[in-house]
């Protein structure tokens, strides 16, 4: 095969890694060598799928071809360090499923590993690849939205109690990911995480909040036991606000030229005065989110690209997720100097 193009291999393919080989096995700037698992019976099933593609049971395998030079992890979250340790100890470029590590301790030795090797570490947020994610980072470049105020989200259904997390490790995530996509974290000040448990030992039921130094704010709502799904998330600034409603198969945003305006250099009787305008769809690009990540992940092992979501936000929100469980613990806020 020619080392025109980067060559890739994807360990895990149970619930997510499958969406990951689709994708990358799709693209013309790449070429999928190996898929990687340790239940044989899946494997079979994928070579039948994917011909070109070498399956196997071994990790070793891909550590020792040199012809490999990029890995992408989709495996549990407890596999996430030592297979992304050894993968860059051996001189591959990584990709790796959210949340990055168990830990951010973890978290920081694939930071620091990384740039020893001098390669990319990059976090799978999927969100932050989304057009939708996309559009609205093209809206405040552009000054559109205003000054950002705050972040209003909501992530509820009827899902799957977790027996080993609690329902902000498994949903905020997502949240997150979207959020880290318009503000730093680097500029949280306080975090403060509260929520119910009602037949396990970890909540299912939780509302993280996030206090920065600029003034802004964001509340996450997530939730395993509502009868309804809903995925909406408010982005408000001075000028308009962005409604991104995931569920919406089509018109996933909408911006809102609605507000309060209020001159804070002048006396005003009158405060506050509402407005409200026209409501903007923009169109949106159709193509999917992974696929637009695959190829930014070939990018940046091609050079041509900088990573969008480096390891080191994934270590950041690791630790936001760790704090929200101090938070939890002490049902007080944390104060934060850095992450």
């Amino acid at each position: 095969m020619s080392k025109t193009i980067p060559t890739i291999a994807i360990i895990g393919l149970g619930y997510w890694g499958p969406n990951l080989l689709r994708n990358f096995a799709g693209l013309d700037e790449c070429h999928v060598k190996y898929g990687c698992d340790k239940n044989k019976e899946r494997l079979l099933r994928f070579q039948k799928q994917y011909p070109s593609v070498t399956f196997t049971t071994n990790a070793d395998d891909i550590w020792n071809d040199p012809e490999v030079d990029g890995v992408v992890i989709a495996t549990p979250t407890s596999a996430h360090f030592e297979l992304a340790k050894a993968a860059l100890k051996a001189g591959k470029h990584v990709l790796v499923e959210k949340p990055m590590t168990a830990t951010s301790k973890e978290g920081k030795v694939l930071v620091d590993l990384a740039k020893k090797q001098k390669k990319h570490l990059l976090v799978d947020h999927t969100f932050a690849y989304t057009s939708s994610v996309f559009k609205i980072n093209d809206l405040i470049k552009d000054h559109a939205l205003g000054k950002l105020l705050y972040f209003d989200s909501t992530r509820i259904n009827l899902g799957i109690i977790q027996k080993d997390t609690n329902v902000i490790w498994d949903l905020a995530v997502h949240d997150l990911s979207i959020l880290n996509s318009f503000v730093d974290f680097a500029d949280i000040t306080e975090i403060f995480a509260h929520g119910s448990a009602h037949y396990g030992k970890h909540i299912e039921i939780g509302h993280l909040h996030l206090k920065f130094k600029t003034g802004f704010y964001a509340h996450i709502h997530v939730s395993w036991l509502s009868p309804v799904k809903i995925r909406h998330t408010i982005l408000g600034g001075t000028k308009a606000m962005v409604l991104f409603d995931d569920t919406e198969p089509s018109e996933k945003i909408r911006v809102y030229d609605k507000g309060i305006d209020h001159d804070d250099t002048k006396p005003d009787p009158f405060f506050p005065k509402y407005r409200s305008g026209d409501v903007l769809i923009p169109a949106l690009d159709s193509t999917e989110a992974l696929l637009r990540e695959a190829r930014h992940f070939v990018a940046c092992i091609s050079g041509k690209e900088k990573p969008i979501v480096p390891g080191e936000l994934g270590r950041q929100m690791v630790r936001i997720l760790e704090l929200s469980d101090e938070s939890l613990k002490k049902n007080a806020p944390i104060k934060i100097k850095s992450l």
